[in-house]
């Protein structure tokens, strides 16, 4: 099929999606279509399944393209079926019972206690996390197990949100005012641009402290 159609199938489920979204994820080689003579990539329904797959995970686990692809080359494998219900499981569910979450991150019900009550994760009006929860505590134990404490991570999360401060003035004039009307093209162009501008801003991030770390030795 055209990426014409394969854009009207993918748009019910992730409206943001975009031309040329589909087109880089091609280019991170995440799907490879095929040419017609012509050059005109055909896709197949494995690579749409792809391209779902990779899009739910960013949308609701912001799972890194890094991830996803070795993510997809595991599928590509022949992981078992089980497995693979597991994984699509961890990226496509909206919200988690703490319970849940505390065993899809490999944490103890207190452990993801601590860290709500430290800001880094939290619950929604029905006492539920989002899906993107799971990456976040199991980042935070990671961090923990090397000696980083709950005050450290406050201060991660303090500057998270200060980026997103800042991605929230720079694109406030593509999102329009709150509770305005908005056209999905509108909302289209603001989703990529704070996705742009978050990546920006987490290269730089992971720049600035790789920098700082080299002046240490």
């Amino acid at each position: 099929m055209s990426i014409g159609a394969v854009l009207g199938i993918l748009k019910n489920e992730f409206p943001a999606v975009s031309l040329s979204k589909i087109r880089f994820l091609e280019n991170q080689g995440l799907v490879q279509p095929q040419r017609t003579p012509a050059g005109y990539r055909m896709f197949s329904d494995a690579d749409v399944e792809r391209l779902r797959f990779a899009l739910a995970a960013q949308r609701d686990s912001f799972m890194p393209l890094r991830v996803i692809g070795e993510r997809l080359a595991e599928l590509d494998a022949g992981l078992e079926e089980a497995s693979v219900t597991a994984a699509h499981a961890t990226t496509t569910s909206a919200r988690l019972r703490p319970a849940e979450l505390a065993e899809l991150a490999g944490v103890s019900t207190e452990h993801l206690a601590e860290l709500t009550s430290a800001g880094l994760v939290g619950l929604d009006a029905g006492g539920r996390y989002p899906a993107h929860s799971v990456a976040v505590v199991q980042l935070a134990a990671e961090l923990g197990r090397q000696g980083v404490d709950l005050r450290h991570l406050r201060q991660m999360r303090s500057a998270a949100d200060r980026q997103v401060d800042v991605v929230a003035q720079l694109t406030a004039p593509l999102r329009g005012r709150p509770n305005s009307p908005q056209d999905s093209r509108q909302r289209e162009r603001a989703l990529e641009a704070a996705d742009e501008l978050s990546g920006l801003l987490s290269r730089l991030h992971s720049a600035l402290v790789s920098s700082g770390v080299e002046r240490l030795f």
